[in-house]
């Protein structure tokens, strides 16, 4: 799903792609970074994303670094990593959050200044894949929920806190540990 970030200029297409093999993934990555390209691209495990509006507030918490001058990292994306993963370390982000060789299935984080860019990488990256974008790879599981509580050490106690249902309680207390980590930098 395309979203506008009107006050940083921005524009962030937020999708998945099912069943892509890691290689893949990677080399493409590692093609785009090469490019000088005004397109900020980012992979995560979609395993362990929950659910789009996870990634929605990493791109937005990135942004807001990079306007606020307090960034960690030279690009957007990596910003990106850093706030999905709430780790404050480039290598413990996408050792938590990044694609591994037994992901298969892949969160996508587009983000530029222009629609027509965003679209063009988004078409690109399709083709490269060989599938269409699948944004069901963000949406919550019973299996992934555990996953995500797991790899996020939400517990019991927190959940139980929320008073909303299961799967809004556990993307509200990961938008929460993104949200302390702009306190840490």
């Amino acid at each position: 799903m395309l979203y506008a970030f009107e006050e940083y200029s921005r524009y962030a297409e937020i999708t998945g792609y099912r069943g892509v093999a890691f290689q893949k993934a990677e080399a493409y990555l590692k093609s785009h970074r090469k490019q000088k390209s005004d397109v900020a691209l980012q992979f995560f495990d979609a395993d362990l994303i929950a659910t789009e509006e996870h990634l929605y507030f990493a791109v937005l918490n990135a942004l807001q670094a990079f306007k606020a001058k307090s960034n960690c990292s030279k690009s957007v994306a990596v910003e990106a990593m850093l706030y999905a993963s709430a780790q404050r370390q480039i290598q413990k982000a996408i050792e938590h959050i990044g694609i591994k060789p037994e992901s298969c299935n892949l969160a996508v984080a587009i983000v530029g200044g222009d629609e027509k860019q965003i679209e063009s990488q988004l078409c690109a990256l399709s083709e490269y894949f060989g599938c269409a974008p699948d944004g069901s790879v963000l949406r919550l599981t019973e299996p992934k929920k555990q996953g995500v509580k797991a790899a996020f050490q939400v517990t019991e106690m927190e959940m139980e806190t929320q008073k909303t249902p299961v799967e809004a309680a556990l993307v509200n207390l990961i938008i929460e540990r993104m949200a302390l980590l702009s306190t840490q930098f």
